[in-house]
């Protein structure tokens, strides 16, 4: 069975009927992606048909259902949720109760799931409407303007932004650039009456390369920027957006087929989606226990430190509501989503007063919630959150309407500039506790978000335990490797374990052959346990093996590409420019300075280096600054570079090989094209 079986169960965007009398789902349908619908093949797998054989499911069934299908929910909220779905009182969901359910959730737990293409608006929402030609699927290897331009010939379907979420990203835009002497946007705000201005002002790549270092310092150098442009200028701003793009991937951003000339075109839907991808994480960057200790006070019986890691954003400003409630007199039920549940303001209002400073002038209070009209409960909190600085640009609107997407921004600018969360002096967290991913789990949870999967990972050894990511991870670099029928893709509460474990011993089969990685000593209850040397050490094989698998497409080699092919290379490339460095291998400590990195890069595009900016003093200030700059130089002509400026620095053997790996793929394309 090849891999598009998976595919088919989670991501295909097949064609699906849309008759009103197909289901009470239905108008759901019109605010999800048509991705994100279960479509007719997955109903057809053995290990869901067999589930619904009888007609309905039990409600223990349905928590592992949901998960495989990119839905993570708290059991605790599942069954509160799950008695509104059982129209019959049986405790069991038909077909039609399960779809809506998931349809539901989808719309709550996954802002994204309302973006790209919908058949019909959400229902009460303004949308820019347009039409745009289809970019279909472009391989990870060919990435030319010509391969773009030609598959944008065929005309395509009609997709839409809404409104609301457009004038708040500009108006966000506008706020955290504000002061940036380029983009002059204090002067020049982007204008939120233009249903264009957003797109038109990311079109020289300048704002998004911008918006970048403000979501994660320092990923690009601004000296790799080309600025000052003119509209004339289509080159320098195509070098921006490679610049863009490489460095949102570098961060985990999904970039599958977004490319220069889609920004540069201004396609609304691919420029929105890659903007709130930046922003969101700019909005959580900070929200873990390295900046704020005080959330293991959100902690449950039985947790540790850790568990905070596996939660995704969502999930840790949901439990940050909650708890914060209950300091306060609030009565209402747990808050579960940011839409339905924020609606009717009376959350909001209890938050924004626990958590307020004490000396706020004039004080916070509950006076929104004597009104009855919604709307205008709406704008009296808003008015209150005013007091503090933390309105954030949104609208009434957005609130009573229970927008996810804006209301996800509004609680996390809360806890950013609020968290509320004082740590006793006894709670003090000790020196062995971990409270952050390491570098290269980092690293590696970027490289796999980047490649688009689902669910999003938010921690590498609690996400990858099941196998179906690693798996798909396989397909990608060998395609047809998997064979699907024997893989589990969702799990029977009480046989979890043992189909988890299923998968992870084919994850570890496979490992071996066709892919031939290093596996000893490791077994598929060691990725099912999380065990975190033996999870890196495979992860490490695969983003190696993923690398090297796009070289050899490029290099239309019959053999798998070595260290020592590419070694070769690198040193030919550099003799024929006339650059006087040479590459011993990738533990060579003299390339901590960067400096043969970008002689080579100048030897793949001559002239992309200004030497007149590296460094040479060998302090360590130096070789970070020279790093920086060479990875930035690099993505901006085409690699599509994970490393971070300390890999080189330290001269990390194996993040160094993905280096010069990624700049041979780099000028394989340029010979390509």
């Amino acid at each position: 069975m090849s891999s598009s079986s998976f595919n088919a169960y989670r991501n295909t965007n097949t064609n699906r009927s849309n008759n009103s009398d197909e289901s009470g789902s239905n108008d759901l349908k019109h605010s999800i992606r048509e991705s994100r619908w279960i479509q007719p093949e997955q109903w057809k797998l053995p290990e869901v048909e067999q589930k619904f054989e009888k007609g309905a499911i039990e409600f223990n069934e349905v928590h592992a259902m949901l998960q495989q299908l990119g839905i993570k929910v708290e059991r605790f909220e599942l069954n509160k949720i799950l008695d509104t779905h059982d129209k019959n009182k049986d405790r069991k969901l038909s077909k039609d109760e399960f779809e809506e359910l998931y349809l539901k959730l989808r719309a709550e737990k996954d802002p994204g799931s309302t973006w790209n293409k919908t058949v019909k608006p959400i229902a009460g929402g303004a949308v820019d409407q347009y039409k745009t030609r289809r970019l279909h699927e472009i391989s990870e290897d060919d990435s030319s303007p010509s391969t773009v331009e030609k598959l944008q010939e065929t005309s395509g379907p009609y997709h839409s932004v809404l409104v609301e979420e457009r004038v708040w990203t500009a108006n966000w835009v506008n706020q955290l650039l504000a002061d940036d002497a380029h983009l002059n946007l204090r002067a020049n705000p982007i204008d939120t009456q233009d249903p264009q201005g957003l797109y038109k002002r990311c079109q020289d790549g300048i704002l998004l390369c911008k918006l970048i270092n403000i979501a994660v310092p320092k990923t690009i150098d601004e000296r790799a920027i080309n600025l000052n442009l003119n509209k004339q200028d289509i080159f320098r701003q195509s070098e921006n957006l490679e610049l863009a793009i490489n460095s949102a991937r570098g961060i985990g951003c999904k970039v599958v087929n977004i490319h220069p000339e889609n920004i540069s075109k201004a396609v609304p839907h691919l420029v929105m989606g890659l903007l709130w991808q930046i922003i969101r994480i700019q909005l959580t960057h900070e929200i873990n226990l390295k900046h704020v200790p005080g959330l293991v006070l959100l902690l449950r019986d039985g947790e540790t430190a850790e568990d905070l890691l596996k939660l995704s954003p969502e999930e840790l400003l949901l439990r940050w509501v909650n708890y914060q409630l209950q300091r306060s007199q609030y009565k209402g039920k747990p808050v579960s989503n940011f839409s339905n549940d924020i609606k009717n303001s009376e959350a909001y209002t209890y938050l924004l007063n626990v958590i307020a400073p004490a000396n706020t002038k004039p004080a916070l209070t509950l006076n929104p919630l004597n009104e009855n009209d919604l709307q205008q409960r709406a704008e009296l909190m808003l008015k209150e959150s005013d007091k503090i600085k933390a309105r954030a640009h949104i609208t009434p609107d957005d609130v009573v309407k229970g927008n996810p997407r804006l209301n996800f921004a509004f609680v996390a600018n809360l806890f950013n500039t609020y968290p509320a969360l004082d740590l006793p002096t006894e709670q003090i967290l000790l020196p062995d506790v971990v409270i952050e991913e390491t570098r290269e789990e980092k690293t590696y949870r970027n490289f796999i978000n980047s490649l688009g999967f689902e669910p999003h990972v938010n921690y590498l050894y609690s996400d990858l335990c099941d196998g179906l990511i690693i798996l798909q991870l396989y397909d990608i670099i060998r395609p047809n490797t998997v064979d699907w029928s024997k893989i589990y893709k969702t799990f029977n509460a009480i046989k979890e374990r043992f189909q988890k474990l299923n998968n992870c011993n084919f994850a570890v089969t496979y490992a071996k052959e066709p892919l031939y990685f290093k596996v000893t000593g490791i077994g598929g209850s060691d990725i099912l346990e999380g065990n975190k040397t033996l999870t890196l050490g495979l992860v490490w094989q695969i983003m190696r093996a993923y690398t090297l698998s796009i070289l050899q497409k490029l290099a239309k080699s019959t053999t798998p590409i070595a260290d020592k092919d590419i070694i070769n290379w690198a040193n030919e490339k550099l003799k024929s420019a006339n650059k006087h460095t040479f590459l011993n291998s990738f533990q060579d400590s003299a390339l901590s300075d960067s400096m043969l990195i970008c002689d080579l890069i100048d030897a793949i595009k001559p002239g992309s280096i200004q030497y007149n900016l590296l460094k040479t003093s060998g302090t360590s200030e130096a070789k970070m600054d020279n790093a920086l700059y060479a990875i930035s130089i690099a993505r901006k002509i085409g690699a599509r570079i994970y490393a971070l400026p300390e890999d080189i620095v330290e001269t990390k053997q194996k993040m160094l090989l993905t280096v010069f790996a990624c700049l041979m793929a780099s000028d394989l394309l340029v010979m390509k094209n």
